[in-house]
């Protein structure tokens, strides 16, 4: 029998579930409402859907390369715990070398991973493993060469803070120093040229207010904006920053001595963003002693 959208809602609406895993249920079950839950409920899709809405602000970033391309992909848990359980990790591990081939989040949560989608894959990992997961994110990078570097490794491939870093010439362990610097010094931009102009009409702003009461000449205070944005620039512009190998020379200077140029880099951290619900020890207690 034909599922209309109605139906679909309602479901949704009961369990939780996703709109692909409600549809499929009242289709197995010929549109019987009760027993499209019950399905949901034994294949564990209620329950992982009832936990979507908990933070998850832990978890790993996995990065894959093959050949002049890299992808770094977010994929959340709730707790630091999960993420160093080898099956979430091989999760992750799947779904990298999975975005390798798609252009975005909606169509890597469609890729195949042996058979189920990767959405298929998380929500089953959640009914298992008994946490809030998702897919959060993705960036790409393509060039004459990529490298990567991963910080606070929890496995290869992966870890709390990953780095791609595209270079043309050069050789791989100037662009794997690269990808350390990014790790580290977290630019906002490769160049000057790059950066959001409204970040830089910002703090130029900021600059000016800073300026204005100092009180001094308007041909004093323009030299004072100008030499205090050029600092700015340096500061969170790639190519500008001193290099952490060699703080005597910018990034800049040392992948042209390096005979490299840096086209790109993706820096993905996990959590960037994510407003994590703080809660003290004795009120978790107190709350759990309520009931």
């Amino acid at each position: 029998m034909a599922i209309t959208a109605a139906q679909v809602k309602e479901l949704r609406e009961m369990t939780g579930a996703g709109m692909m895993d409600a549809k499929k249920a009242l289709t197995e079950n010929d549109g019987d409402m009760d027993a499209a839950v019950d399905w949901l409920r034994t294949k564990g899709l209620a329950t992982a859907a009832k936990k979507s809405g908990r933070t998850a602000a832990e978890g790993l970033v996995g990065v894959s390369i093959d050949g002049g391309k890299g992808v770094a992909v977010e994929v959340n848990s709730e707790t630091d715990f999960v993420a160093k359980n080898a099956e979430f990790q091989g999760m992750v591990g799947k779904i990298a070398e999975a975005a390798i081939n798609v252009a975005d989040v909606d169509a890597l949560q469609n890729a195949d991973l042996g058979g189920k989608s990767v959405a298929e894959t998380v929500t089953d990992a959640i009914a298992k493993i008994g946490e809030n997961m998702g897919v959060r994110r993705m960036a790409g990078i393509s060039g004459e060469n990529v490298a990567s570097y991963i910080h606070n490794a929890a496995t290869d491939g992966m870890g709390k803070i990953g780095v791609l870093v595209a270079t043309t010439g050069g050789d791989e362990a100037f662009a794997k120093q690269v990808a350390m610097h990014v790790a580290a010094a977290n630019p906002a931009s490769l160049s000057e040229a790059d950066l959001d102009p409204a970040v830089v009409e910002k703090e130029r702003q900021v600059q000016i207010d800073i300026a204005k009461e100092s009180g001094k000449p308007d041909n004093v205070i323009e030299k004072m904006i100008e030499g205090r944005m050029k600092k700015f620039m340096s500061e969170v512009t790639l190519l500008g920053q001193s290099f952490v190998i060699n703080p005597d020379l910018t990034v800049g200077e040392a992948a042209k001595e390096a005979g490299a140029e840096i086209t790109g880099f993706v820096r993905m951290e996990v959590g960037e963003g994510i407003e994590k619900a703080e809660e003290d020890f004795a009120a978790e207690v107190a709350k759990a002693a309520q009931g």
